[in-house]
This record gives structure tokens, sequence and C-alpha cells, in this order.
């Protein structure tokens, strides 16, 4: 891309910390811009399950996130362009991240072969078989239309031998740069680049220089949450986002619980994505800032309260917990929806005040009290 050619994706520093790594910005898109750190919930399959996209857009999320690989099987990335793009497919006219398909190397891994030219899958859906690489990843994401796009790569299980995770980082490499060379709309859909390496910090420091040489218009932190743990993560978050420029942004794929974005938002991290607030709220699984409500419990059957109290969501203003239980037990779709709901919105409230407290420059102290900020997996779920 050469200098007089807009970049499709700008990143924006409004504030640094002065204690931490933490930074407040802004990305711009052809599609709208949205405040960073952001956290992007995931409609993997053209929609964010069971919550309509106003409903989405009114719990504060700005951007959201589709899978390459699961709309491309169904209803196929043709299909998508001819019915206006994943814009107006999703009925969602703010920006929009699509994955590259890599990560279901990782998560059907009983389904797949890879090589060094791309993956074999079975179809979850049918059992055929189907071959994904660079080029088609690239073009399955040019026909959704995205505003910013993932190259492809690999992703190995975090414990993976040392062996697994070079091969891994040789392959993401080569197939970045395969990425860029097919991708079709440089001027309308960003691209960025995922550093992959498992915890050695060594390979990840490899695989990070070698990116960012490359052209891209962002960076993802790929290969964590996949079993190294909590501390694990931390370390490589520390190490390597410092080594990713400043001057774009910087993505973490995949993370998760609170405590999981505090932490990355003090390495310097802007970009997270997850399934767990509609997964958990599909459930009957609230989060608050008081820890983790399981409202099929009994203990809630005759309970008025609202989920959470202060809450501002539609859930929390219009429906008790007793109420919530009810629909679950009755197999009511409107319990799900209302968690989620509920959920999402706890998610870009803390964000929100990630951002607030970034901007009046005590992140470090609110990271630090704050009870949201220290929430993570239960005994059980570990």
């Amino acid at each position: 891309m050469n200098g007089q050619t807009p970049r499709p994706v700008r990143f924006e520093l409004i504030r640094q910390d002065r204690q931490t790594a933490a930074r407040r910005g802004r990305v711009s898109t052809p599609h709208g811009s949205f405040d960073t750190p952001a956290f992007m919930p995931v409609g993997t399959q053209g929609s964010i399950k069971g919550v309509l996209p106003d409903h989405v857009a009114k719990t504060g999320s700005q951007i959201i996130l589709a899978n390459t690989y699961h709309l491309m099987l169904r209803p196929g990335s043709k299909t998508v362009a001819e019915l206006g793009d994943l814009h107006r497919f999703m009925a969602w006219p703010g920006p929009i991240l699509t994955d590259s398909g890599g990560f279901q190397v990782f998560s059907l891994a009983d389904l797949n072969k890879v090589s060094d030219r791309g993956v074999t899958f079975k179809s979850h859906i049918d059992g055929s078989e189907i071959f994904l690489d660079a080029h088609k990843s690239m073009a399955v994401q040019n026909d959704l239309g995205s505003d910013i796009m993932m190259a492809f790569d690999e992703c190995p299980p975090g414990t993976a031998p040392a062996d697994i995770q070079q091969r891994a980082v040789a392959r993401t490499l080569r197939w970045a740069e395969e990425c860029l060379a097919t991708h079709a709309r440089r001027s309308e859909q960003g691209l960025f680049g995922i550093v992959q390496g498992g915890t050695d910090l060594s390979l990840r420091h490899e695989c990070a220089r070698q990116l960012t040489a490359m052209d891209f218009d962002g960076f993802a932190l790929g290969g964590l949450a996949v079993g190294e743990g909590f501390e694990g993560m931390k370390s490589v978050l520390r190490e390597i986002t410092p080594a990713l420029p400043s001057d774009k942004p910087r993505y973490l794929m995949g993370v998760g619980f609170p405590r999981d974005i505090v932490a990355a938002v003090l390495a310097g991290v802007d970009m997270f994505d997850c399934v767990m607030p509609t997964r958990n709220g599909r459930n009957a699984y609230a989060f608050t800032a008081n820890g983790p409500l399981r409202l099929r419990n009994s203990v809630h059957q005759n309970d008025p309260s609202p989920i959470e109290a202060g809450c501002d969501c539609y859930a929390c203003g219009h429906f008790s917990r007793g109420a919530i239980r009810h629909f679950f037990f009755a197999g009511e779709m409107l319990g799900p929806v209302l968690v989620s709901v509920h959920n999402v919105r706890f998610y870009q409230r803390l964000m929100a005040d990630i951002r607030r407290s970034i901007e009046e420059g005590v992140f470090e102290p609110f990271a630090r009290n704050d009870p949201r900020c220290t929430l993570g997996p239960s005994l059980e779920e570990e």
C-alpha cells in the first residue's frame, strides 16, 4: 500500500496512561469509528445469538464480530455478498470484524488436517471435505465485506510442544504474506496480522518482528486463553504487546473474563472479543460485580430483584430474577435473550469505565479496586 492511499482502518491515540501501558483511543473504519479499549460481541453465524441488532447497539457495542469459517459453510460468502454484504445481512450498519477461520484449526482439531498449504476440514454440518487456505480466507472475507479482516493463521494449543509451535509460527508468517498478496479490496477493508508462538517469548518476539515488517493495518495476539493459564497469558501480554506498533490497533483474540481483559488493557491492548457474555447468558449465567449468578438456582424463585442493582440494561429495567428463572424452566426463549442482553451490557459498562478511568489518569487504582476487574472463572470452570 503506497503512502498516498488512505488506510481503511486508522488508529488515533487519545490518552496514554502514565502509570501503565493502557491507552485510550479510537479506530476509524469505512463504516464508522469505535472507541478503545473495545469489546466486540461475537455473531458467529451472522447474528449475535438471540439479540436483535438494535438491542446490541443499546448495550453500547460499537463493533461486532462474525466468523469466516461458519459463514463460508452456510449460507456461503457469495450469498452474503449478493444480499448486500455482511452489514446488510446482519442489519448492523457499524464496523464489523471477521476472523480468518484459523481458530477452527484449533477448536475443530478432530475434523481437520493441517499442511503447509492450508487446512482440510470436514464440515461439521454434513461431513464434506473443505479446503481453506490464505487465498480462500481472503476471498471469503472480501465477499463478506467486513471492515477488519484477519490474516489466516495456525493456532495450536498453548501447551503444544516447541516443534509444533515453531511450525505454526512458520506457517502463520507464510500465510500472512499470502493474505497480503491476495487481499483484493485493500482500500475498503483493513487486514490485521496475528502473532502466534504460544508461551515461548523468543518465538513470539520473532513472529511479531516479522509480522510488523509487513503492511498490516493492525496486529492481533492469537493463541492465548487456549490452555496456557492466566499467568502464562499475562507474561506473553506484558512482553509482546509493547513490540507491536503503537500507531496501529492491538487486538487480543477470544478473551475472555473481565480479569483477562483488564490485564490486557494494562499491557496496552485495544480490542477484545469473546462468546462468553452470550454463551453464558444462554445458560442462565449472569455476570455481576459481586460475581456470577446462576439464575436456575432455587434461591431466585421468588426474588423480585433485577439481575444486578444499578444496571441500566433492558433486562434489569423490566424483569425480576424470579421471572427470568421461570423463563428458563418454562423453555421460553426470552430467558436466554434477557441474560445475554444483560451480560453484553455488563461488559460494555466495564469497557466504558475502563476508557473513562484512562482518560482521567486513574486506571491503575481502578484496575486494583473495582471488583469487576478481578472476575475470572470459578474453581469448577478452571
